[in-house]
């Protein structure tokens, strides 16, 4: 094996994996080391793995559900051990496409523990413990990240972060979700849906913090009749176990809630940890991320650091971005600084999320003088014909000087599908794009796309179904 290479990437996650996969596309001799599996933590332990059981709990909503349609159906007991084996089955087809395409695109992939030296060197160490060296013109740190753990509930037993969580084979009668932010709720509407007494234990004043008002407040509203319940503002202080099987937490002025699980959800911590790094001169902050500037380089030069291991939007398809913004540096290219404030963001609970650009709060805070527009997915067609109503669209945009709506600033979505339904948004805020443009484009019919259409055509001051 050549130990010489054009690029040499550490982590093979989505930001490791897409920087090589899209530097060899263009020429380039990588070598890709990853210490795990590919595709990281996103693919085997993240968000493939919680969509695949979401998708099960949206299985038995429809089927309980499925008499008013006037299909009869008796719904029985979930078989969680069947919906672990076909996420499984979904992680591992994944995996093994992500393996195949390694050597279609001609990447040296190699299993190990990368370190990197302070000639920009790599040092891969594998698991039997061979040692080989890597030389390469540039470097991508990629290691990713971990998730943060409270001191007292370290995994084990009924305590659990999101990596145990995903390998469970029973549902637990009785949850606790320390942690209201996007997983949180991923799991806590996951396990209600799927039969689960669900607590949510959010230490701020509400659940998805930073969420636009009115989305935040369907989201509650729906978690209600899932008879989740919300407890905001409490602090976690211990967990008795009661020795047969279940755990006592106290929480708040002197609470406590007895439960058989607790997921642990208080978001991720960047693991440089295994880069070797106090041997070089890349800077790491105290929180653990490497420094970067706007185009992801580090302090050292020909070294560049992306994803979960730098302080950007921990999400995969940042990570995609940044490793393209890299790459096309390596190769000499333009490249243009992701833009974080306007990324796509999606939560999978149910009801979805979706958004783009700052919500109402804080636009204003940022000193937009703004119109706002919102319409209920409860007049929409096809939400009826879905059976499901609950949810919005809001569109904010700057005020002209005349007092009319200008520039889309922000697309906000909560509802049934809204992951995937944000693209027009999203493009709509990137593009910056003015209400007039969109509202001249049509949406199909009957669509939950409409709303949208529906939202910026009454930002124009006329409509049709509002």
């Amino acid at each position: 094996m050549a130990d010489q290479f054009d690029l040499i990437i550490v982590g093979g996650g989505p930001g490791g994996y897409a920087a090589a996969f899209y530097g060899a596309s263009a020429g380039l001799n990588v070598a890709l080391v990853e210490k795990d599996t590919i595709g990281g933590t996103c693919l085997n332990r993240g968000c493939i793995p919680a969509k695949a059981f979401l998708e099960t709990a949206a299985a038995r909503r429809h089927a309980e559900h499925a008499a008013d349609f006037g299909i009869a159906v008796t719904v029985g007991a979930t078989d969680f051990a069947v919906a672990q084996a076909r996420k499984q089955k979904i992680v591992d087809g994944l995996v093994k496409g992500l393996t195949g395409l390694t050597k279609a695109k001609k990447v040296t992939y190699l299993l190990g523990k990368g370190a990197l030296n302070a000639d920009n060197s790599v040092t891969v160490t594998a698991e039997d413990g061979t040692v080989t060296q890597l030389h390469g013109a540039a470097v991508i740190l990629a290691a990713g990240s971990v998730p943060r753990i409270i001191p007292g509930f370290e995994p084990g037993g009924p305590v659990m972060t999101s990596d145990e969580v995903l390998m469970l084979n029973h549902i637990p009668a009785r949850i606790a979700v320390i942690g209201g932010g996007a997983i949180g709720c991923e799991f806590a509407s996951t396990f209600a849906d799927l039969g689960s007494q669900v607590t949510i234990l959010e230490g701020l004043p509400k659940i998805l913090p930073g969420l636009d008002a009115d989305l935040a407040n369907v989201v509650v509203r729906s978690f209600q009749k899932k008879k989740i319940d919300i407890k905001t503002g409490v602090a976690v202080t211990k967990h008795t176990p009661t020795g047969s099987g279940s755990t006592v937490i106290s929480f708040g002025e002197g609470e406590t809630l007895e439960v058989d699980a607790v997921i642990v959800s208080v978001g991720r911590r960047p693991f440089p940890d295994q880069l070797g790094l106090a041997n070089t001169q890349v800077a790491v902050t105290d929180r653990g991320f490497v420094e970067v500037d706007a185009l992801c380089r580090t302090s050292v030069p020909n070294v560049w650091a992306i994803g979960d291991l730098i302080n950007t939007p921990q999400l995969a398809h940042v990570a995609y971005a940044e490793a393209i913004l890299a790459v096309k540096q390596i190769l000499g290219e333009e490249a243009i600084p992701v833009d974080y404030d306007r990324v796509p963001w999606a939560i999978y609970c149910s009801p979805e999320v979706a958004w783009a650009g700052p919500g109402e709060e804080a636009a204003k805070a940022a000193g937009y003088d703004v119109v706002v527009s919102k319409h209920q997915f409860r007049a929409n067609s096809r939400a009826q014909i879905l059976g499901e109503i609950d949810g919005l669209v809001k569109i904010i945009a700057k005020k002209n000087a005349d007092g009319s709506a200008g520039q889309v600033l922000g697309v906000h979505m909560v509802g049934p599908w809204v992951t995937e339904q944000l693209s027009g948004g999203y493009l709509a805020v990137n593009w910056e794009a003015t209400v007039e443009e969109i509202a001249h484009f049509i949406q199909p019919h009957p669509s939950l796309s409409e709303l949208f259409g529906e939202t910026v055509m009454a930002l124009t001051g006329r409509s049709i179904n509002s």
